[in-house]
């Protein structure tokens, strides 16, 4: 009979007996300690080896293990910055520690290192070194290739990776000097040579129609391919409903369901119908069931949860599904048997939802209708033709009318409504931009919003009464320091903010409506939505603060967003009186997974937008421009060009000739002497000085002398000319 083995040490077992001895031990050393032996030594190596990936705890050069903690040192990751130094932001969120150039040398941007605080810096900062480089962040760099003097380099799309990847003769795989590459990292930096690297892929020039977003694809590390696992299972898929399927599902085939997307829509994920009921109304909202043909952990739901979320680039698609399922089986599309999940909602006339049910259904959808037709049907019912239509319309004008119902409702609770307009890019038969125009938006789009966000909330409270875990969409409000510094704003304008210390959305909403009409309206409420932090996906509720909402789920485009499959999981959980764990992960774990996920979507899409305006831009250097300061900082200001959404940067040494300093609180540079004035949302006049498009960075210079000879900053224009922000996503 065998002896029984010890258990192997835990994490904290190992901190301990480091701190009990006070000085650093040899690996047999500490395995005497803790008394461990044969063949549990290597279970104890492999817990040693995590701890010091986690940056816990470090070998000297004898190889003894001595506790990072000890000797000041702190793990975290590295922020890089374009002029050579650096950041690292330290795991257990203390204050980030300063890294010069000659330091910053020694790793890239992102990795994970551990650093020994040293000082402070002249900013009283605290200053480090690399210790150690824990775990590396890049194995592949995009970037352009240059040649000089017979040496060959890559200079990093990624600004923030400063240093140049030195290419062998051997290693550029035919790709030639101003060629866009990706390269392969064969050897990483140290304190005296720079990384080296070879070509793996060409992409092209830097002005090859759609560069930018094959470029973004590669910066950003987004998926783009599908699995061969993927793939596969993909052609297995029917090309339509199979009878075995309409099994145990509700027949909603009869029923005139349309879809409501915009003109160039390929993936429809809902479909809705509404019609009065006495006071009330009935809505039915029919979301693809991608839950029936997605299950968890097969090929397709491993690449859809790495993707988390499709990606919409200008003119192209990243989708999180095939699109043998994101365009075919799964949309909604007219005229087709599709299988969907249902929430049917029963609404009072004062916008309160009375009842709800969920249940999986077989629909069969009448038309794919766009914002501008359903627009014009609602607006000029005269000119609806065809018996299709004319059948429709009722229905239409339901919703419409319950869309009136749920706007009042939502002003009744406190949602905060921002004055936004979209932007809309148009493209030339080149693929580069011919002019940005503002998206129309009507009360077609209102009337789906309100449909959709009815459904998300029905799902979430099914879910939160079930008990059952799954990812809410969490927005909070203002942070204690984020609402100090808004007060004091308000302060100085005479105004403020209801709620205390814990104000509410309907405080918000009523600050915004009060300060409607003032001259300063687009500062006040750029301020105030500024001061809200971002939402994301968490399991823990804690509601909804913009919308004002107590619980609140994404459940209406499990097509392209993650957690919107997730949550059809569970609602079929419940439905079956089951309970739903994704394997693999935790709720925890996928909520920061998910939100990672789309901040990384929504920076590969602003970088594409920012290199197609800065082309756009090219031939205007010189032109002059109205616009609005969107931002403020020490170095000086940012201007976002009225009517095109371009922004540029007037840096503080182009300002008239004074010291400026920087007020946070004011979201303001003031000069000294002259009293002239630049804050956050002011107007003013600027003249196009340079455009890098390699850096997809444009210059301005403030466009004439009146422009900035006194402290109200410019000409002000009418209040109906001033540009809005976009709309925040929900």
């Amino acid at each position: 009979m065998s002896k029984k083995q010890a258990p192997s040490p835990t994490s904290a077992a190992i901190l301990a007996a480091l701190a009990d001895a006070g000085v650093p031990l040899a690996p047999d050393e500490l395995a005497l300690r803790l008394d461990v032996k044969g063949r549990a030594r290597a279970a104890l190596d492999e817990v040693v080896a995590r701890l010091h990936d986690k940056g816990e705890i470090l070998a000297n050069r004898k190889g003894q293990i001595l506790l990072a903690a000890k000797v000041d040192v702190v793990a975290g990751r590295l922020e890089g910055h374009p002029d050579g130094y650096g950041f690292l932001i330290p795991d257990a969120g203390s204050p980030d520690v300063a890294l010069p150039a000659r330091e910053m040398h020694k790793a890239l941007h992102g990795d994970r290192v551990s650093v020994r605080v040293t000082g402070t810096d002249r900013r009283g900062r605290p200053e480090g070194e690399i210790v150690e480089v824990l775990e590396r962040a890049h194995r592949e760099v995009v970037g352009r290739l240059f040649e000089e003097r017979g040496v060959w380099f890559v200079v990093a799309e990624n600004r923030r990776i400063a240093q140049d990847l030195i290419v062998p003769p051997d290693g550029r795989a035919g790709a030639k000097a101003g060629d866009i590459v990706v390269v392969e990292i064969v050897e990483y930096p140290t304190a005296e040579r720079e990384p080296i690297a070879r070509v793996i892929e060409s992409l092209g020039r830097a002005t090859d129609p759609g560069i930018e977003i094959e470029i973004a694809l590669r910066k950003h590390a987004l998926p783009f391919t599908f699995s061969k696992g993927a793939v596969a299972q993909a052609k297995r898929l029917p090309g339509h409903v199979l009878d075995a399927e309409r099994a145990d599902r509700a027949d909603l085939t009869a029923l005139p369901l349309v879809t409501i997307d915009g003109e160039t829509a390929k993936d429809f994920d809902d479909a809705v119908w509404c019609e009065r009921k006495g006071k009330g109304f009935r809505l039915v909202v029919a979301i693809a069931d991608v839950s029936h043909y997605v299950r968890d952990g097969d090929a397709i739901d491993k690449d859809a949860r790495e993707r988390a979320t499709s990606v919409y680039f200008p003119r192209r698609v990243i989708p999180m599904l095939p699109e043998a399922l994101s365009n075919e089986l799964c949309s909604l599309k007219p005229e087709v048997d599709r299988l969907c999940m249902v929430a049917d909602m029963e609404i009072a006339a004062t916008g309160e939802i009375r009842r709800y049910r969920f249940y999986p259904a077989v629909m069969h959808s009448r038309a794919r209708l766009t914002y501008d037709e359903v627009w014009g049907w609602l607006s000029d019912p005269s000119t609806v033709t065809g018996e299709r239509a004319r059948a429709l319309l009722p229905h239409l004008q339901a919703l419409h009318a319950l869309y009136r119902v749920l706007d009042a409702s939502r002003d009744k609770r406190g949602a905060i409504d921002f004055d936004t307009v979209e932007l809309e890019i148009e493209f030339d038969t080149h693929g580069k931009i011919e002019r940005i125009v503002p998206a129309p938006r009507n009360d077609a789009h209102k009337v789906i919003e309100e449909c959709m966000l009815a459904a998300n909330v029905c799902a979430a409270d099914l879910l939160a009464k079930a008990g059952h875990p799954v990812l809410y969409r969490v927005h909070e409000g203002p942070t204690p320091e984020k609402l100090e510094l808004l007060k004091s704003f308000l302060a100085a304008s005479a105004l403020s903010l209801s709620g205390g210390d814990s104000p509410t959305a309907m405080d918000y909403a009523k600050l915004l409506d009060r300060v409607r009409d003032r001259p300063d309206f687009a500062l006040l409420q750029t301020v105030l939505l500024r001061s809200l932090q971002q939402a994301r996906y968490r399991p823990d509720n804690v509601g909804h603060f913009g919308l004002a909402y107590e619980a609140y789920a994404h459940f209406t485009s499990p097509i392209r967003r993650y957690p919107d499959l997730l949550v059809h999981r569970a609602i079929r959980a419940v439905l079956a009186g089951g309970r739903y764990q994704p394997a693999g992960t935790t709720w925890p774990d996928l909520g920061i997974h998910c939100s990672l996920a789309e901040r990384r979507a929504d920076d590969a899409t602003r970088d594409v937008v920012a290199w197609l305006k800065c082309f756009y831009m090219q031939d205007k250097v010189g032109e002059t421009f109205d616009g609005t300061i969107s931002g403020v900082a020490s170095f000086g200001i940012f201007v976002t060009l009225d009517g095109l959404n371009v922004d540029g940067l007037v840096h503080v040494t182009d300002l008239p000739r004074d010291y400026f300093r920087f007020d946070p609180s004011r979201h303001a540079l003031a000069g000294e002497r002259s009293g002239l004035v630049f804050r956050l949302a002011d107007r003013v006049r600027v003249r196009v000085a340079r455009v890098d498009l390699e850096q997809s960075r444009i210059d301005f210079m403030l466009g004439d002398a009146e422009s900035a000879s006194h402290p109200s900053v410019s000409q002000p224009l009418a209040r109906g000319d001033r540009p809005q922000r976009p709309r925040p996503r929900k």
